[in-house]
């Protein structure tokens, strides 16, 4: 039979104490049951931890060497408890997010400083990266949420919209395509194009858009950073297709832009998690203030 906890206390109890009567008090414990525990206790050990031939009981060598690992057990439980408390009560805990760049720089900033002053002391820590790295993130177990478009693996992994992003063609100031108030799609060919990285969703998107729309768009450049596409627009190298919430993190002099459509090209943006999965109380909280944000976006 292995130790137990109430033994251990009363162990470290009688251990700190004079009598039987003050061990008694302290951890609210008939002096009965405390000598049953010790005994079980010395049993399961295989000896004496007390001597008795006075009095008082008094520690044994052996129960003089064990009583500091008695009082450290007995702390690391307490401490273990006290952390798992804090955790589900979210005073304590740590999330990971995997992001797309536009969201990381255009949603959350704020979000993270409504939740850190909701719960200080847990710790975020956000990585913007790709779609497709943001699912794998969070299908592997190093992120707890991702915000992204929706992933291809639905097997694995969820999707929860909070936001519609809608594309919109950017211009520099004077551009003929300024003066409409909307901007079909097939509008964009013939004119020199900056595109964002071919690995980003957004790319793809667009890519097969003017697939479909039979117009060919005139490459003249890809960049990386979206603030990069911006400052080469405005230098008046070419024009451009940015998610709306892109360019409103880069919108500056000598840009502006316009709706896109025919085809009207929706791209929702979402929470991705994994299916079976249950997430922390720290992580779930925030989940929450992502979909209250959302309501309180859509109303």
């Amino acid at each position: 039979m292995k130790p137990s906890i109430k033994q251990l206390q009363a162990f470290v109890a009688v251990a700190q104490s004079s009598s039987l009567a003050e061990a008694s008090e302290r951890i609210h414990l008939s002096q009965p049951a405390i000598s049953i525990a010790l005994r079980k206790l010395e049993e399961a050990v295989g000896g004496a931890l007390f001597s008795r031939t006075t009095r008082q009981l008094a520690l044994t060598p052996e129960g003089k060497a064990f009583l500091p690992v008695a009082v450290r057990l007995l702390n690391d439980w307490s401490e273990a408890f006290e952390d798992l408390g804090e955790r589900f009560s979210k005073q304590r805990g740590k999330v990971t997010v995997a992001a797309l760049p536009t969201l990381a720089a255009g949603l959350l900033p704020g979000m993270i400083a409504t939740f850190r002053a909701r719960y200080p002391r847990i710790n975020l820590s956000l990585h913007d990266v790709l779609a497709e790295q943001v699912s794998q993130m969070v299908r592997e177990g190093r992120a707890d949420l991702g915000l992204s478009v929706a992933p291809h693996d639905t097997e694995e992994l969820s999707f929860e919209p909070i936001l519609v992003d809608r594309y919109v063609a950017v211009c520099p100031h004077g551009h003929p395509l300024l003066e409409q108030q909307r901007v079909a799609w097939a509008q964009l060919s013939g004119h020199p194009f900056i595109g964002i990285s071919r690995l980003s969703s957004s790319r793809q998107d667009i890519d097969r858009i003017m697939a479909d729309v039979g117009a060919p768009l005139d490459i003249l450049c890809d960049a990386s950073q979206i603030a990069t596409v911006g400052r080469m627009v405005a230098a008046g190298l070419g024009i451009s297709v940015l998610p709306e919430l892109s360019f409103k993190q880069i919108a500056t002099d000598g840009i502006d832009y316009r709706p896109l459509t025919a085809p009207e090209v929706e791209r929702p943006l979402g929470i991705v998690m994994r299916h079976r999965h249950p997430l922390s109380a720290a992580a779930a909280a925030l989940r929450e203030l992502l979909q209250e944000k959302a309501l309180d976006s859509r109303g």
